[in-house]
């Protein structure tokens, strides 16, 4: 076995997270979609600003998408011994040292920071048309500041709960940044595609609790109407930064892969952490969850 996939290396996630309420992930809608990056018209970018997302059917070639996964899985399967962005669900931890090469495809929850250690996610990362939709989205040049893999294993996938990205980011709350979230299986409500709270946006910051992670409280979930991103591999979802969204536990047999990545404007400015908690933190404030 690859030295680089010794148990040890790894860090694992999830473990004794609670249950949720079913409730939170009943959405009455399906997003809307364009055909393709290049189909995106006036009225799409509209709907954007005004709900904060939009779907793109086919952004990518399955030749593309198919590259991309083939990087994801070397990187998993240990071809880069520096690599070392892995993060394993907590339920394999016992059975890891069992594990070989490929069923660890199954036991991953993410990866972090990949985008230059595979040529074939970076292609994705930094495409053309990705890049020009980004460009008049932001109103900027892009930067990208964070790459993810998501994975949600057939049946021990977890649940992402309810919240706003940036919670995590050390930008102004007002600042531009978009999330594309990038299908390499296809994504379904069963599995855990991304559910959306459409426009939700537009309201600002949303106090976060660390509960079943860094979230909005399930209270303020409850009752709302959310839509539903379903996507086949190649596709993406655009979102904005502020956007309320949430994943569910994949509970069905299939693998539900996927690429986050999240960008913002050449000259947007950061600031530091403990601004950013006091506009997405409870602490001092007359709330609870």
């Amino acid at each position: 076995m690859n030295a680089n996939l010794e148990q040890a290396n790894f860090d694992v996630e999830g473990e004794g997270q609670p249950p949720y309420a079913p409730e939170l992930y009943r959405p009455a809608a399906e997003a809307r979609q364009a055909r393709d990056l290049d189909s995106i018209s006036d009225a799409d970018l509209r709907f954007y600003d005004a709900q904060g997302y939009l779907s793109v059917a086919a952004a990518f070639t399955p030749g593309e998408t198919g590259a991309a996964l083939n990087g994801l899985s070397d990187l998993i399967m240990g071809t880069r011994p520096d690599f070392k962005g892995i993060v394993f669900e907590s339920s394999a931890r016992e059975i890891l040292p069992t594990l070989g090469l490929e069923a660890r495809q199954d036991a991953v929850r993410k990866l972090a920071s990949f985008v230059e250690f595979d040529r074939r996610l970076h292609v994705l990362a930094y495409h053309p048309k990705l890049i020009a939709v980004l460009r008049t989205l932001l109103g900027d040049e892009p930067v990208l500041f964070q790459d993810m893999a998501l994975l949600k294993p057939p049946r021990i996938g977890r649940e992402k709960p309810w919240h706003q990205d940036m919670s995590y980011f050390n930008y102004d709350p007002g600042a531009k940044v978009v999330g594309v979230w990038v299908a390499l299986d296809q994504a379904t409500v069963e599995n855990g595609c991304m559910q959306l709270l459409p426009g939700r946006h537009r309201a600002g910051p949303v106090i976060h609790f660390k509960r079943r992670d860094w979230q909005i409280c399930d209270a303020e979930i409850l009752g709302k109407t959310s839509v539903a991103a379903p996507l086949q591999p190649g596709g993406l979802l655009l979102f904005d930064g502020l956007l309320p969204h949430g994943t569910p536990h994949n509970a069905s047999g299939r693998r539900r892969r996927a690429l986050q990545f999240h960008y913002a404007g050449a000259t947007t400015q950061k600031i530091a952490a403990s601004e950013r908690m006091r506009v997405f933190g409870s602490e001092g404030k007359d709330v609870s969850c």
